[in-house]
């Protein structure tokens, strides 16, 4: 018996010379009966599958590799129960085996977020795939690391796919003890070096400090910047000499940033420094009737150090930017001690200009500045005055609801607020208003949203499907509902999929979202329960 050897040489010179010019090899039957020969380029290509598979059968198993180091540390949080685990296999691929729910992907960080409240761990096998999509997504590393815990990193130290895991700050690393030493921080890459400050900003702030202080002066200036963000972990007047002296760094940016953190320290340096400025540009007309504006005529050097650029970065006038940069900057508490005013009371006020008093062109940046000013403090009170009280629908006959005059940015003020005050204001704004300007303002509420904030967004979208509008044009608020509409809205929301008419585009959305409420309450049940 002729024992034809295996010919993977022979293809393989065949494929790089082409068939043209090196004839198909020989094979233990006629080729006819293996391949079809009229062509040559198919045959080519079935002999050389079948010759990888006579190798792959022929090979002998080789040694095993010896393990890479020493195993992964123990983990001794619980396990997933069992259908958690197949759940999260789920979400990892985005398929459910049906086409009536929303993008399984988007509701990943939810899963994430709540299986690490629970103190809970995945599956070994799952945690290659949660590493995958923590890698592709940023906003999952947090949560996806977490989760990973001690087999996540001892996995990301032998994938360089995965180095992110070293640079991730999670709060479970930060409560642990900081390294003896500081070898990271000087050899490490810029983000492990990031994230080695901030665990030991949040364990040791006054340490933290020490370390970015010691080689502060050899730092690059856009490295300089972001360490300077670290510093937000555990700020207090202890870092004020520090950020004081940062406001005379080469970096522009270096220094609005030292600027805006001390703005944050109502007592520190520049906090005064800017509340004599403010009160400089704003005072109380003797009547008490109104406030006066006398807007800064320069920006001196003493307001360049501090974070005030002379030339506007929006265009803006130069005498309102100067203006709006300061009263932002000031302590809000300079306003009530100075005019023994309200924040209420001072919002009423008509605001004039010191030189014509009947002109109000000011009012708006003084809004806008105190806006920003309530944001940068977490000044609830500011900021429920700013946004003023929940809209609430006028007395039949008194004409349309008007939408409340929250110069700045409502959806950041509506973020100071306790997460229940904020989704009551929201709800109220909605059943006024509807959906058209809600987007911002859901997106500040925490979720999943209360049962009252469900229930007013369930109600608007039925008033939108009542009144002719088209899904899509509400579609950054439907994909929002997908995620954070209370499951116990799936009832409603199915009801209206029966009452729309059959096979509309409506009817179409509101079963989609029913299935996705359901499949998050099963999702949420299963960590939960």
């Amino acid at each position: 018996m002729t024992i034809i050897q295996d010919p993977w040489e022979t293809l393989r010179t065949s494929a790089l010379l082409g068939i043209d010019r090196r004839p198909l090899p020989a094979t233990a039957l006629p080729l006819a009966d293996v391949v079809d020969p009229t062509d040559p380029a198919t045959a080519l290509l079935e002999l050389a599958a079948l010759a990888t598979v006579r190798r792959r059968a022929g090979a002998l198993p080789v040694p095993a590799a010896e393990p890479p180091g020493p195993p992964a540390p123990e983990d001794t949080r619980p396990e997933l129960p069992e259908p958690a685990a197949h759940r999260l296999a789920v979400l990892l691929t985005g398929r459910a085996g049906g086409g009536t729910l929303a993008n399984l992907t988007e509701l990943l960080p939810q899963w994430l977020a709540t299986a690490r409240a629970r103190g809970l761990r995945p599956p070994a096998a799952l945690i290659p795939g949660l590493l995958d999509a923590a890698r592709a997504r940023g906003e999952l590393r947090s949560d996806a690391v977490a989760l990973a815990g001690p087999l996540g990193r001892w996995l990301a130290e032998r994938n360089p796919d995965w180095r992110f895991v070293l640079r991730t700050t999670v709060e479970e690393a930060a409560r642990q003890d900081a390294p003896a030493d500081h070898r990271l921080w000087h050899e490490g890459l810029f983000a492990e070096r990031v994230t080695h400050l901030t665990l030991l900003r949040r364990r040791d702030p006054a340490a933290g400090l020490e370390l970015l202080r010691s080689t502060w002066s050899t730092e690059r200036a856009e490295d300089r910047l972001l360490f300077l963000d670290a510093l937000q972990d555990g700020l207090s007047p202890a870092d004020e000499p520090f950020l004081e002296a940062a406001l005379g760094d080469r970096g522009k940016n270096v220094r609005a940033t030292a600027a805006e953190l001390l703005s944050t320290l109502p007592g520190s340096a520049l906090a005064g420094r800017m509340a004599e400025r403010a009160r400089a540009a704003v005072h109380l007309a003797p009547a008490g009737t109104h406030l006066l504006v006398t807007p800064p005529a320069e920006c001196d050097a003493r307001m360049r150090r501090d974070g005030i650029t002379p030339k506007s970065p929006t265009g803006r006038g130069e005498r309102a930017w100067w203006f709006g940069e300061v009263v932002a900057a000031a302590p809000l508490s300079v306003w009530p001690e100075s005019t023994g005013l309200t924040p209420e009371q001072l919002l009423a006020l008509r605001v004039g200009d010191s030189i014509d008093e009947t002109s109000s062109s000011w009012a708006d940046d003084l809004r806008e500045a105190w806006a920003r000013a309530a944001v940068r403090q977490h000044d609830a009170e500011w900021a429920r005055a700013l946004l003023g009280p929940a809209p609430a629908r006028p007395a039949r006959g008194s004409g349309r609801a008007r939408a409340p005059r929250t110069t700045g940015a409502p959806a950041k003020l509506l973020a100071v607020l306790p997460p229940g005050e904020r989704a009551a204001w929201t709800a109220a704004f909605i059943e006024v208003h509807g959906l058209g300007e809600a987007f911002q303002l859901l997106g500040a509420c925490a979720t999943p949203w209360t049962p009252p904030l469900s229930t007013a967004v369930v109600s608007a979208l039925a008033r939108a499907a009542a009144s002719g509008a088209y899904p899509w044009s509400h579609s950054g608020v439907l994909g929002m509902t997908e995620r954070a509409l209370a499951p116990e809205a799936a009832a409603a929301v199915e009801r209206l999929a029966a009452e729309a008419a059959p096979d509309s585009a409506w009817a179409e959305t509101f079963a989609r979202l029913a299935g996705t409420l359901r499949f998050r309450a099963a999702m949420l049940a299963e960590l939960t329960g």
